[in-house]
């Protein structure tokens, strides 16, 4: 206990509060342009280049951010990267507040509807999204809690990225294949391998998680 302690104190990194507010709002700011975009593509998909639709061998950005994935590693790059866990919990609720509110408003006036029921599953996730934020941060640490909260956060990454069963394995896109490469890199331990080791248990509970509340997003 006492060394996780002084992890925790020691992974902390104290800024002065005008940097905390610039933080923030750029944070803010990223969650706005990012809603925006990502509405903005739905919205004018039939008008894509080819690259960014849905067609074999594209890089299909529209479907990619219209899944959670994406939003799952910017969360938990902002909840690491932040100076503390405090922090990490503002920081991750501003964003998806921007990204949520930016979404929305441009699909109901700009777009002309809203899907309330996919809407008030953001708006669910975004309410809790403190508290898994908070936890998020503590996976920066190199306790063996630490440790542990990193093998449980790529696994449920790795569920968000591929689909797989008893005799089949698929990527999704090689976006999301990015997006668990990424999460890797940035819960990766300090020792290769102790990186390798939290990834081999990582994909082992993820098998477990599936096994006992299979889920896609």
């Amino acid at each position: 206990m006492n060394k996780f302690l002084n992890d925790i104190r020691s992974a902390e990194n104290p800024i002065s509060v005008y940097r905390k507010i610039i933080n923030t709002v750029a944070i803010l700011l990223l969650g706005i342009a990012l809603g925006t975009f990502s509405k903005f593509l739905d919205y004018h998909q039939a008008e894509l280049p080819g690259m960014l639709m849905a067609i074999d061998g594209a890089l299909d950005v529209h479907n990619f951010l219209g899944r959670f994935a994406v939003w799952a590693l910017i969360a938990l790059c902002i909840s690491v990267y932040s100076n503390s866990a405090i922090r990490a919990s503002v920081n991750v609720f501003v964003f998806f507040v921007g990204m949520v509110a930016s979404y929305y408003l441009y699909s109901n006036y700009i777009a002309g509807f809203f899907p309330r029921s996919y809407a008030m599953i953001w708006l669910g996730f975004t309410a809790v999204s403190p508290l898994l934020a908070f936890a998020c941060w503590y996976a920066k640490g190199k306790s063996k809690p630490a440790f542990i909260l990193s093998t449980f956060i790529l696994a449920v990454l790795f569920n968000m990225c591929f689909v797989y069963g008893f005799r089949y394995f698929n990527v999704l896109s090689v976006l999301e294949l990015s997006v668990f490469m990424i999460g890797f890199i940035v819960l990766r331990r300090d020792a290769l391998r102790h990186s390798a080791l939290m990834g081999i248990i990582s994909i082992a509970i993820a098998f477990l998680l599936d096994m006992v509340i299979p889920f896609t997003f």
